[in-house]
């Protein structure tokens, strides 16, 4: 399982690559790559700042991850975190999951990403043309993460 939270930019393939070298009994990997748009809300963005909490920012994307090695069977885990100033097309997150069937590494993934937009402590300051603005949290973030949860 690999959790970093970093400043600097990613290489995709290279981190994909490294997911599943030497593990042939990974039959599918599922990724997600979240990137700063460029309108948020109606409004045009001129950058994004994301800040947060080092240490517990690792403790809970961990926390997270291994949620969802419990509730899947799943070969390894991937979650890169930017934090810092982005301009939009920049990406902020990478999120894979390597299993033996692609349902689990499908499931897994949405899960991850779903959860890591409610419970990871993140903060989005988004530069518009009237000035700054802290990012709300959104119903439907909520309403995506809440099918994850378990009775």
């Amino acid at each position: 399982m690999v959790i970093r939270v970093q400043r600097e930019d990613f290489d995709v393939g290279a981190e994909l690559a490294a997911l599943t070298r030497g593990k042939t009994g990974i039959g599918g990997v599922a990724s997600f790559i979240g990137l700063v748009r460029d309108v948020a809300g109606g409004a045009a963005v001129g950058a994004m700042t994301l800040e947060h909490y080092p240490g517990m920012t690792e403790r809970q994307l961990t926390a997270i991850a291994e949620e969802a090695r419990r509730r899947w069977p799943l070969e390894d885990v991937l979650i890169i975190h930017r934090f810092g100033r982005l301009l939009p097309g920049d990406r902020i997150v990478l999120v894979a999951t390597a299993s033996a069937h692609r349902e689990a590494a499908f499931a897994s993934c949405a899960f991850l990403i779903d959860w890591l937009k409610t419970k990871a402590p993140f903060w989005k300051l988004e530069e518009t043309p009237k000035g700054a603005r802290w990012v709300e949290a959104e119903m439907s973030d909520d309403a995506a993460a809440a099918r994850w949860t378990q009775d």
